[in-house]
Order: C-alpha cells, then sequence, then structure tokens
C-alpha cells in the first residue's frame, strides 16, 4: 500500500469529510501569506475570513484535524501550517510529469508554486517532434514514446495532462497503466479511469462560461436570479457557487 492509499485509509477512519479535504488547501493558502506576513497566530475568525469560509465552517474542519486553538489566542500558524501539510501529504516531495508542452504545459512547467508546495516536476513530454528536445524551465522536453520509461526511472505520482481533448484519455490510459493513480487533467475532456485512480479536472472554458452567466444576470439579462420564481438561485448555479466555496 502506498503512503498516499495509507492517508486516504486513515482519513477515512478518522471521518474527515471530502468537502473539508478540498478546504485545507485554501486555508493553507492563506496561512502562508500570513507567515509572509510574520504574523504568529491568528483567530478563527481572521483565518476564516481569508480563506472566504465562515469561522465555524473552519473551525469544525480544523477540529477534524485535531486543531481547535486557544481561547483567546487563536491558532499558531506554524503549527497549522504542518498540521495541514502533513494531512494533505505536503511534507514529502511529489514528483509530477507534464504531459502535453503547450502554451498550457510550458506555463505549468515554469510554474514557481509547485517546488514550494512540494511538487517537482521530473518530466516533460509531447509528441510534437518540433517541441521535443526543447529546453523549458530547465528541463528537456522528452518524446511521448519515453512515458512510460520517465514515470519508472523517476518515480512519478502525479500525471499532469495538457494535451489536445483527442490525445488525452489515451495519455491517462498509458499513465494509469503504467502506475500513476493521480491525474490533473486540463484538456477539455472527461476522463474515464477504473477505480482507485483520482482525476481532479480544471476547464478554464467552463469557468470563463460560468462567469459570462453571472455577468449577464448583473445586467438583468436571462438566468438572473429572480427569475427562479422563490427568490433563490437556479440549482446549477447554486452547485457552482458551492463547488467554488469546496
Amino acid at each position: 500500500m502506498t503512503s498516499r492509499q495509507t492517508r486516504n485509509r486513515d482519513r477515512a477512519e478518522r471521518g474527515i469529510p471530502e468537502a473539508t479535504v478540498a478546504r485545507l488547501p485554501v486555508y493553507l493558502r492563506a496561512l502562508h501569506a500570513l507567515q509572509e506576513r510574520g504574523v504568529a497566530t491568528v483567530s478563527s475568525e481572521e483565518l476564516a475570513a481569508a480563506a472566504g469560509v465562515n469561522s465555524a465552517k473552519l473551525r469544525k474542519d480544523l477540529s477534524h484535524l485535531g486543531s481547535y486553538g486557544t481561547r483567546g489566542v487563536g491558532y499558531e500558524v506554524e503549527y497549522l501550517v504542518y498540521q495541514i501539510s502533513r494531512e494533505l501529504g505536503l511534507t514529502q516531495d511529489w514528483v509530477v510529469a507534464i504531459i502535453g508542452v503547450g502554451n498550457l504545459g510550458r506555463a505549468l512547467a515554469g510554474y514557481g508554486g509547485f517546488a514550494s508546495r512540494g511538487f517537482r516536476v521530473a518530466g516533460l513530454l509531447d509528441a510534437d517532434e518540433a517541441i521535443v528536445g526543447q529546453q523549458i524551465a530547465g528541463m528537456t522536453v522528452e518524446h511521448i514514446d519515453r512515458l512510460e520509461d520517465v514515470i519508472a526511472e523517476r518515480g512519478v505520482s502525479i500525471a499532469v495532462i495538457a494535451t489536445p481533448a483527442a490525445a488525452a484519455q489515451s495519455v491517462c490510459d498509458r499513465v494509469v497503466a503504467a502506475g500513476v493513480t493521480s491525474v490533473l487533467n486540463f484538456a477539455p475532456v472527461v476522463l474515464s479511469v477504473p477505480d482507485g485512480v483520482d482525476v481532479r479536472k480544471v476547464d478554464l472554458s467552463i469557468e470563463l462560461q460560468i462567469l459570462a452567466f453571472h455577468e449577464q444576470r448583473k445586467a438583468g439579462g436571462p438566468g438572473g436570479y429572480e427569475a427562479a420564481g422563490d427568490g433563490d438561485r437556479p440549482s446549477g448555479t447554486a452547485q457552482y457557487v458551492e463547488a467554488v466555496e469546496l
């Protein structure tokens, strides 16, 4: 059993909800910002405001980690960073391969935030002969034919798929067959994976369409909340807002 699988099992045994897990990186980002400002302790209200949640939800989330803070003082920032980092598995390095080195793949390869958060990009792969061999962010782009070798030789734990939609599923099948069980998908397609494989999808076009909906609503166009009849938000929008909150 891998360390990630062990951690998932332990989390399930402790009863940490997936919604809480989804909010932990948001808390961690806010805590890192506090550290950069030299803040030693933070109240639940201040941390909740920085993370965009209510303080009761934050306190409940952190209680799942066994962290309750000190009345009148709050939470110790450094220790809370350690607790959340440990829960998320960020106290060790995770090796990442980026497949698809177009404009998006290049931007991801050059993103400095990976290393500071415990993620080490160890491979860039592409099928385009014109791109293979190029130096990007200090790494040489390798041919997609070497995908399985790169995963095995460098201990890749997470695959980032930034290929065109037509190639994404076949690439995903290959990385899963090679033993990778965590995939971050930027391709505009839903990937089919077997049980035990985690896929997180980032679709920028969908996010822009949701923003377009809200812009239209603010301008008084169709889709406004008032049109729902009872003053509530349409169910689809409510689900999206909840997803963003998570």
